[in-house]
Order: C-alpha cells, then sequence, then structure tokens
C-alpha cells in the first residue's frame, strides 16, 4: 500500500513538506534497526505528533454502554514493554479546528485504515487516532499532506496548535474574525528555527472578543485578543498579547504584555517570545520549563522589556507581514443563498436541538450549527456522512472547538429542520451543547499513561444521568460548564468549570480506590476568567451522588440571578467541605467491592502501568535532534544507493553533511535559514575558522567533505561517484558527532 500511494500522491505533497516527510520515514526505519537512540527517537516521533499510549485498561466508554477493546499485542495487564510492541496514538493539527470537506474525507479515510474507526477531538481542536502502527505513520503522514493537514509539532516541546473562535467571522461580538491571523501565524511558527529549542511545550491561542470563551487566551503561554485602535482617524486592528498562562497542576493567569500590538506586528512579536523562551526557559527540570514560569520568575515588567528587547535585533522577515495582502480577499463562500427558518414543518426532537445547538450567524439568515460529540468522538462513517452535508449546507466551512465538538457554519436556516434529520440519522443530532451535559474529558485511564482514573469512564455515566433529568432540571443548572481530567494536569479543563473533578487515588486497608478530586468556581466565560479550587477528594463511584448534592443545593439556595462562583464564594470552602464529608467514606471491599473499581472496567483498580507521560518528552539536546536528520537523509542515500538511484544517493549524502554542519551550527545560535550557502557560511566561520570541529589526529580533514561537495557539485554522478560521496558524508557525521563532544561544555557555557 505504501509505494501505491506515493505514486497516487506524488505531486500533490508540498515539496518541503514531502522532504520532512520523508526525512521521519528514514529515521523509523533506522529506529526499527535500532540506529537511533531511543531517546532521540521518542522526541522525532513526539515532534511528529506520535505518542505511546496505555493499555492496562482496555475499556472504551461510548456514553451507552462499555465495550471491551482488545488490542492486537501486549498483556492488559502489563502492557507492551516498547514502543513497537503496541500501536500508539496520533495527533493531527488542525489550525483554528477549520477543516473543509476533502481534508474530512482524508481523516476518515486514514481513520479507517490505520486507527480503530474513531476520530477524536481534543481541546486543542486537534484530532486523534489511536492503535496507530508506527511503521503506518510514514504513509499516513503522506495521505494527510497531500490535503493540507500535518501532524507536525502536535507533541513535543514545541509550538502545539493554535487554537482559535469557532464562531470567528460570524460573531455578533467580534472585533474582527481572526481566523486569517490565527492561520498565518500557525504556519509561520511552524518548524520555525526560533521554535525548536525549548524545554517544554508552547501553546498560542487567538480570539475575537473579551467576554465569551472563543479560544481562552487567559490560560495560554501566549495569547491574542483582537482589538481595534482609532490612529489619526483611521481605524486600525491589532491585539492585545498576554502570555505566561497556563492550567497544569498549579493554574496561573495570563500577563498582560502589550494593550494593542499592531497586525503587522505580531509575527515579529511571536518571534520575539519564542526567543526569550528558548534562551532563558527551564530545560532540566521539566516541571518548572512552561512559560509561566519564567514569567513569574523574571516578572512581566522585566519579560516585557526583554521581548522588546529581542525584537530590535530580528532581522526583516517577509512573512511577517505578506499576508495581509490577502486579508481583503478572505471570505468563506456558503453552499446556498440565506433564507430564515418561517414556517417550515419541524421534525420530532427539533425543537430541543434548536434551542441548544444553533447559534445565529451575525449575517442575518445563517446559522451555526454545534455538532455534540460525547466524549468527543466520532467515528468514520459519521465523519464521510458529516463531509457530505457540509458540501450540501455550508460549504467549505467546518470547524472543531475547544469543547470537543464539531460546527457547521453559513447554514441556511431554512435548511435547519432537513439538516437535523440527516444529522439524526447518523447520531449526530444530539443536543445540549453548552450545556451541563456537554462534557469535556480528558483520555484518562483508558489511552494515558498518566490516567490515574477513569474520566471517560466517569464523564459518560455523568452525562447518561443527567440527559435523563434534563426535563426537570433547574434552569441555572443546565448552564453549568462541567469538565473531568484523569490526573491532576487538567487537559480536561476541570480549572475552568463551575464544577470539576480531577482523578486520584487512596488506599483504603490493602486496597487502592479510584478517587476523583472535587474543584468547583472555576470561570468559563471572559476566556477562562478565573480559576476554581480543589475541595476534597470522593470515590470516584461516588461522584454522581457528590454532583447531584451540590447542583440541588445551588438550585435550591442561590438567590434570584446568582451564578455559580458568586455561590461558591458565599457558601465558603469549610461548609462545602462539611456538604462533602459524608461522601468521602469508603465500604470495605467485602462489603461493597465495586468501589475497588473504576467507571468503565469491570477489573479491580490498580495503577496499571501509569508512568512517564510523554505530553513533551524528556528534554533532548538540540544537536542530537538535527544530528538525527542527517543520519536519516544518509540512510535514504543508502538505500537509493541499493535501488541502483546514484544521482539521489549522492544528493541525499551532500544534504546529509549539510544537516550534520547545521547541527553543531545551531548549537550556537537559535536559528539559521536552511539555505546550503549560509550553513557552510556560518559552519566554515563557527567551527572550521577557528578550529572548534578540527580532530586531533585528523585536523579539518572532514569538514573538506562538505566544502569540496559544497563548491564543486559532480556533473555526472555514477555508482562510483555516490558510494564516494556517501562514505565522506558518513565520516562527517562522525566528525560532526566528535566536535559536539569536544566542544560541549563551552557552547553550553554560551547559549546560558
Amino acid at each position: 500500500m505504501a509505494s501505491n500511494w506515493k505514486d497516487v500522491l506524488e505531486g500533490q505533497i508540498p515539496p518541503d513538506r514531502s522532504a520532512d516527510i520523508e526525512t521521519f520515514a528514514g529515521q523509523v526505519e533506522l529506529r526499527k534497526q535500532k540506529k537511533v537512540d531511543e531517546k532521540v527517537f521518542a522526541e522525532t516521533r513526539l515532534r511528529w505528533g506520535i505518542y505511546g499510549q496505555r493499555y492496562d485498561n482496555g475499556q472504551r466508554y461510548d456514553g451507552v454502554k462499555t465495550q471491551t477493546i482488545v488490542y492486537p499485542a501486549g498483556d492488559l495487564t502489563k502492557g507492551p514493554t516498547t514502543f513497537w510492541d503496541a500501536p500508539g496514538m496520533l495527533r493531527i493539527k488542525i489550525p483554528f479546528g477549520g477543516v473543509n470537506p476533502e481534508q474530512m474525507e482524508v481523516l476518515a479515510q486514514v481513520a479507517d485504515e490505520y486507527s480503530d474507526g474513531i476520530l477524536h477531538v481534543t481541546t486543542r481542536q486537534d484530532f486523534q487516532l489511536h492503535f496507530v502502527h508506527i511503521e503506518d505513520t510514514p504513509d499516513l503522514m503522506r495521505r494527510l499532506a497531500a490535503v493540507g493537514i500535518t501532524s507536525q509539532e502536535a507533541c513535543g516541546n514545541t509550538v502545539r496548535n493554535i487554537t482559535g473562535c469557532p464562531l470567528a467571522g460570524v460573531c455578533h461580538d467580534e472585533a474582527f474574525d481572526v481566523t486569517p491571523y490565527t492561520k498565518a501565524m500557525a504556519y509561520f511558527l511552524l518548524g520555525h528555527g526560533d521554535t525548536q529549542d525549548f524545554g517544554r511545550k508552547f501553546k498560542t491561542a487567538f480570539s475575537g472578543c473579551e467576554q465569551h470563551a472563543c479560544a481562552l487566551v487567559n490560560m495560554h503561554d501566549f495569547g491574542l485578543l483582537a482589538r481595534t485602535k482609532v490612529v489619526d482617524g483611521e481605524t486600525k486592528r491589532g491585539f492585545a498579547v498576554f502570555v505566561g498562562g497556563g492550567l497544569g497542576t498549579v493554574p496561573q493567569q495570563a500577563k498582560l504584555l502589550d494593550s494593542f500590538v499592531s497586525e503587522e506586528e505580531i509575527m515579529p512579536i511571536a518571534q520575539s517570545i519564542a526567543r526569550v523562551f528558548a534562551r532563558l526557559g527551564e530545560k532540566k527540570n521539566r516541571n518548572r520549563a512552561r512559560m509561566k514560569f519564567l514569567v513569574e520568575q523574571v516578572g512581566i515588567e522585566e519579560f516585557r522589556r526583554l521581548v522588546f528587547a529581542e525584537r530590535e535585533t530580528l532581522s526583516p522577515d517577509i512573512r511577517w507581514t505578506e499576508y495581509l495582502n490577502e486579508l481583503p480577499n478572505y471570505k468563506e463562500i456558503p453552499a446556498k443563498q440565506p433564507f430564515s427558518l418561517n414556517g417550515q414543518a419541524r421534525p420530532e426532537g427539533f425543537e430541543e436541538w434548536y434551542q441548544t445547538n444553533i447559534y445565529k450567524q451575525r449575517q442575518e439568515g445563517y446559522a451555526v450549527v454545534y455538532i455534540n460529540l460525547p466524549l468527543g468522538d466520532m467515528t468514520s462513517m459519521q465523519m464521510f456522512k458529516l463531509a457530505d452535508l457540509a458540501r450540501k449546507y455550508a460549504g467549505d466551512s467546518v470547524r472543531t472547538t475547544v469543547e470537543q465538538n464539531m460546527v457547521l457554519r453559513w447554514v441556511s436556516e431554512s435548511d435547519l429542520p432537513e439538516l437535523y434529520s440527516e444529522l439524526k440519522a447518523v447520531g449526530l443530532a444530539k443536543p445540549g451543547i453548552g450545556t451541563i451535559v456537554d462534557i469535556t474529558s480528558c483520555p484518562g485511564t483508558d489511552t494515558c499513561k498518566l490516567g490515574i482514573a477513569s474520566s471517560r469512564g466517569l464523564s459518560g455515566e455523568l452525562a447518561e444521568q443527567l440527559t435523563a433529568k434534563m426535563a426537570t432540571m433547574h434552569p441555572a443548572v443546565k448552564e453549568l460548564k462541567l469538565k473531568v481530567s484523569g490526573c491532576f494536569n487538567s487537559c480536561g479543563q476541570h480549572h475552568v468549570a463551575d464544577i470539576g473533578f480531577f482523578g486520584n487515588s487512596r488506599r483504603s486497608g490493602n486496597y487502592l480506590v479510584p478517587h476523583f478530586q472535587v474543584v468547583l468556581g472555576g470561570k468559563w466565560k471572559e476566556n477562562g476568567g478565573s480559576f476554581g479550587m480543589a475541595i476534597g477528594a470522593v470515590p470516584s463511584k461516588r461522584v454522581p451522588e457528590v454532583l447531584e448534592a451540590i447542583t440541588n443545593r445551588y438550585a435550591g439556595e442561590r438567590n434570584e440571578g446568582e451564578n455559580f462562583q458568586t455561590w461558591v464564594t458565599r457558601l465558603g470552602k469549610k461548609e462545602i467541605k462539611t456538604m462533602l464529608e459524608p461522601f468521602t467514606k469508603v465500604p470495605d471491599h467485602d462489603v461493597d467491592p465495586s468501589f475497588y473499581t473504576d467507571w468503565g472496567d469491570t477489573r479491580e483498580y490498580s495503577l496499571g502501568d501509569i508512568g512517564i507521560g510523554e505530553c513533551a518528552g524528556e528534554v533532548v539536546s538540540l544537536f542530537s535532534m538535527e544530528i538525527a536528520k542527517a543520519e536519516s537523509n544518509h540512510f535514504e542515500g543508502l538505500v537509493a544507493f541499493d535501488e541502483g538511484n546514484y544521482v539521489k544517493a549522492d544528493q541525499s549524502a551532500y544534504r546529509a553533511m549539510l544537516l550534520a554542519a547545521y547541527a553543531l551550527v545551531r548549537t550556537r545560535f537559535l536559528a539559521l535559514q536552511d539555505e546550503p550557502n549560509k550553513i557552510v557560511d556560518e559552519f566554515r566561520r563557527t567551527f572550521f575558522d577557528t578550529k572548534l570541529f578540527f580532530d586531533p589526529y585528523a585536523g579539518g580533514k572532514f569538514a573538506n567533505y562538505l566544502f569540496d561537495r559544497h563548491e564543486n557539485p559532480p556533473t555526472k554522478v555514477d555508482a562510483d561517484t555516490a558510494q564516494h560521496t556517501l562514505d565522506e558524508a558518513q565520516l562527517f557525521i562522525e566528525a560532526c558527532h566528535s566536535a559536539e563532544s569536544r566542544v560541549n561544555g563551552s557552547i553550553i557555557g554560551l547559549n546560558n
């Protein structure tokens, strides 16, 4: 299948994307042959969106029933011993959540062919595929690249997917449509030289207004909030820029860097922030390696000074502003003309769905339709159907949301009844968007190595129980935000929920019992305006009772118009703790063994193969990352030589030497354009002329291999020529390893 697909897709994949994927494919093969260190390869695959996943649970909860997943390899009680023993997870980057029908069909195809047929929407608007074999990932990436999608830097110590409001461009309250800015920023920072040396991940978001939770700029490393400003009588676009926000174990609100950065300056400011973070951010202690800790350490005033001082050092880049020329031409094309709903016949269930899942656009006659995805999951069949419906009713404008749902935009209001019926036929017309039944959940113990308790299992159970009570539920309770995480890391956003839960465990006698910590009073609105506080832990099996007790008391005791945050503050933590106390008791194992199992798993609870998470991976030296690319290209050259393609073998060997030289240069500089003349010149100046590259025995001999091939490319390549270049490239790569080892101490000193 791999070679066939490469033939079919040839010409559809952008050359730079194709080259990157082929390099990764070479690294996969080298790792398979154990020619690349596992630690280096782990960071490589993470930067391509590939995680190992947990296998000790063996359950998937679909909100209706529990089904057992039989994994293709590994003991379910112990999990696979290495990454190669069983499939993992692939995360696919979707800037601002925007996809078109063609992309949706390819996503459905690869979910069917390479995964378990399930597409999972994340809280960063990505798609995730589980149970993907590492050997299949290069072909999968080619399929995605052919329709303009990538998994590059979806994981690892990189700039993660940039989120944006799913209502951008159609919202009644936005300053302006942030979509083209979000897209431009995503591709400007993707693979940028100044974003490759972070100690941890870097999250970015664009919001169009202050009052709604467009993309939660207050909980991001780098957040941009759309604003306008009148300058000399002319209205100018720009952004309030925030830095240093984040959730995790200890959440922190972002700080205001600048109240107004013009649209022409947001790219260089992003680059400057990245350079400061790369240079001064923590590298060794990953627990303090996020941007928020750097901002906290130096203070926002000093951080602001550093960023704007860095801005003055940057060389101009045409990409900073060239996208602005296209803004006047940016528009979305609806599938149909707008018509009001008026008196069309409405099928059974339509009214309830219409009340929660429809947002009327500011463009009269058009509506946004929310697709409720329980636990963020949809089948490949549902995705195929949604692609058809998008073409028919919406056009190309489909987006995912940070609450793990999807939206169709630009739907004519008159088409809503017919669209509802078609969605209902494939199980995509579930109501309740934005209500308490629309629960956000991380993967938890289903697949995450850090999962402590079953967040998906609990979320599915709560959604089922709450849905049954919706008809009689107090209106104020219906509006509450409910979010669940499997551990303390807040991947399920429990800190910004009205009511949040995160997994932990307690011991009762000789047994472990799954528990959830109760977090109350977070604020979802105002872009994640404030964080809730943990009140106490209760057994997992008591959470539904706890939720009922809290919501019943809120409904009965709240003052007229009083929101949940105000009520929690008024009630006080002491009283809340007293309220939770009766639910904290765990019966003896002999009395009720169900307490010693988790939701969606009939086995006795244990922490299974909980271990080191792969959210960012271990910090690997930048040199190790870059030299691995050189070795991969050299390997490609060897393969080409065996196939008799001597021209490609020669070119791959030359490229390998360039990348090896680049790896050394990158240890001294944050960024350098990937252009042969500049790489060779900088390598000559920094390592050859200074004799830092000189081996005690061979002097600068190996450097001349690069110089000669660069300055005198062969006019004709045969087997002898290709073999010669491949041999020299191998020696040059080894010499770069040696040089890095010899001067590592001085290089580290300079970088710090």
